[in-house]
Formats: structure tokens, C-alpha cells, sequence
């Protein structure tokens, strides 16, 4: 195994001393694992906590910060956090105005958010729930029952944490994220097996020469292996796979993102078969974002997510936003 870490057990916890070290804006208490943005709470503003397994940073905890979430609570590798942690960063960005949990469908992350909320509740926290579930790979997979959250969380983040940054109360806030999530696609694929720290080897096998297409964020199983594809032929399975899921009917937010391991230069090659594909199918893209967001450790591949959006959808979108993960505007 090679990797830079001192131990697997202290993973997690070594993270996030250097994300506090790197970003003295957030307020990030590594013993109880909270990241949250360091003039929280926000009189007035409704707060968003999300969180999730580490290893797909820089989901959830690099998008703390001004225009997307208030707190995030990393669990260790690919593992949910527990409800102490979202109760508690729940209390620490809560100003009266509500708390939005933004949940991945996956089984562990869906009960500790449900458990969480019933203690943020017994504190007089008002707390909303939204389930992202874009994922159109499968039905269900060895942690969901139902679809996969993958990059369409991301989108709900920034639009929702845009509108709550606006001053809109729970209830719009709330909607809008599910509006981002109802008419959000994704569809990933696996060049080659991401390692854990504590295993110390891949997570799965596949063979030299293969890719996995529909793969999940923790290796699930995606929908089929084939022999290594094209960038085009991988762009054309997708994007099909996205838009007989959702055909397209207004404009779209496009994300292509990388698993972790795979160089911009690809990603820049396979955007381009992206919107290639897109054109060939009537698709107007509004706005475009290529990088590494929500990522599955050291795995080779991409995913592709869609929204389809509106003029207030894609405002909120463009409005200012300064995480460690993504920021413009400020």
C-alpha cells in the first residue's frame, strides 16, 4: 500500500487538522468531527448540514462556507457520520430560521440523519429533510434501497445554499432543493478500483483492460463491464442513459466529474464528447463545471450529472459562493 498517511485510523482525523490549518475561516472541531463556517450562526438565515463517508472530498466538508452549507459532518471512509455529530452541527449553525439536511440516499446516511433530526427537534430546532437520489445506474445497490445520491448533491448544495444565503425561508429553501434533486440525472464509470486506507488493496476486481459503467461513489456494482471504451463511446452510453431516464426540456446545468484519480486532461477530452453528444441531441448547456467534487478515493473514472434548469434556478447557480471546493463570485 502506498499512500501519504501516517496509520488508516487516523485518517480522517489527520484530514481534517490540515483543513483547518488550510482554511482558518471554518471553524472545524476535529475530535467531534463538525466542519462548520466560522460565523455561524447567520442571524436570520436558515443553515444547511449535510455530510457523509470521507473519501469523497471535496464533498461535503470543502463546500462549508458563504452560499452553500453551513456545517458538514464527515464519517470515517465511506461510512456514515453518526446522529450525535449532525444534532450537534445542527445546534452550532441553527439562528432560529430552520436547519436543511441535505441526505445521499444511502442506507446508513438516510436513519443517522432521520435519528439526528429527532434530537435537533427534542432542542427546538426546526429541521427539514432533502433526499438526493440522481443516480440512474440502478435501482438499488449494496447500501440504497432505491437510487444513489451522487454529483447531483453538489447541485443541491450551491442552488439551495444560494436561496438560504438570499434570506428565503425553510420552507422555499427546502423546495428548491428538491426541485434541483427531482430534475437532476447522473451516471458514472469506473476505470479502475479505488483502495480504502483500511484495506489497503482495491475494493473490487477489475480486470485489466475492463471498465465498470454505472459504478457507485463507494464501488458499488455499476449496470455492466465491458472492454475498455473510447471517450466518445463512454460520453455517448451516458448521456443516452441520463436522457432516457430524463429527456430533455429546458436548459441544463452539466457536470463532468472526475472519481479521484483521473487528470484534468482527460476530464477537459471527455466534456468535450459530452457536449458533443448533447448537441447531437438538442441539449442546451447553460453552464458548464469539470473537476474533482464528489470522488470515491483514488478510483479512475467519471460521472456525468444534468439539471435541468430554470432562469431562477440558474441565478441562484451563478450567485457568489467561497468554499474551499468552489467558489466564485466574491
Amino acid at each position: 500500500m502506498r499512500m501519504l498517511i501516517n496509520v488508516p485510523e487516523s485518517v480522517v482525523a489527520d484530514a481534517l487538522r490540515g483543513m483547518a490549518a488550510a482554511h482558518p475561516e471554518l471553524a472545524v472541531d476535529v475530535e467531534n468531527r463538525v466542519v462548520v463556517r466560522g460565523d455561524a450562526p447567520v442571524s436570520g438565515k436558515v443553515a444547511l448540514v449535510s455530510g457523509g463517508g470521507s473519501g469523497h472530498e471535496p464533498l461535503h466538508g470543502g463546500f462549508v462556507g458563504p452560499g452553500m452549507l453551513s456545517a458538514a459532518c464527515p464519517g470515517e471512509v465511506f461510512t456514515s457520520p453518526v446522529p450525535d455529530q449532525m444534532a450537534r452541527a445542527a445546534a452550532a449553525v441553527d439562528s432560529g430560521a430552520g436547519v436543511l439536511f441535505v441526505v445521499k440516499n444511502y442506507t446508513g446516511d438516510v436513519l443517522n440523519f432521520d435519528m439526528a433530526a429527532e434530537l435537533a427537534e427534542d432542542e427546538g430546532i426546526q429541521v427539514a429533510k432533502v433526499l438526493v437520489d440522481d443516480d440512474v445506474a440502478v435501482t438499488d445497490s449494496l447500501y440504497t434501497a432505491g437510487r444513489r445520491g451522487t454529483g447531483a448533491t453538489l447541485f443541491v448544495e450551491k442552488i439551495a445554499g444560494a436561496a438560504a444565503e438570499e434570506g428565503q425561508p425553510l420552507e422555499r429553501v427546502e423546495s428548491i432543493a428538491r426541485q434541483v434533486n427531482e430534475n437532476s440525472r447522473s451516471f458514472g464509470v469506473a476505470l479502475s478500483a479505488c483502495t480504502t486506507p483500511a484495506k489497503g488493496s482495491p475494493t473490487f476486481d477489475l480486470p485489466e483492460g475492463e471498465l465498470e459503467l454505472g459504478i457507485g461513489i463507494h464501488g458499488e456494482p455499476g449496470r455492466e463491464r465491458r472492454p475498455m471504451m473510447t471517450s466518445g463511446e463512454i460520453a455517448d452510453f451516458a448521456v443516452h442513459a441520463i436522457l432516457e431516464d430524463m429527456p430533455p426540456r429546458d436548459p441544463v446545468l452539466l457536470l463532468v466529474n472526475g472519481m479521484g484519480a483521473t487528470p484534468l486532461l482527460e476530464l477537459y477530452g471527455f466534456n468535450a464528447e459530452v457536449h458533443r453528444v448533447l448537441g447531437e441531441r438538442g441539449v442546451s448547456v447553460a453552464r458548464t463545471l469539470v473537476g474533482n467534487y464528489v470522488t470515491s478515493l483514488d478510483m479512475a473514472g467519471a460521472s456525468v450529472t444534468l439539471c435541468r434548469i430554470d432562469e431562477e434556478l440558474l441565478r441562484l447557480w451563478d450567485a457568489p459562493v467561497k468554499t474551499p471546493g468552489l467558489r466564485w463570485g466574491m
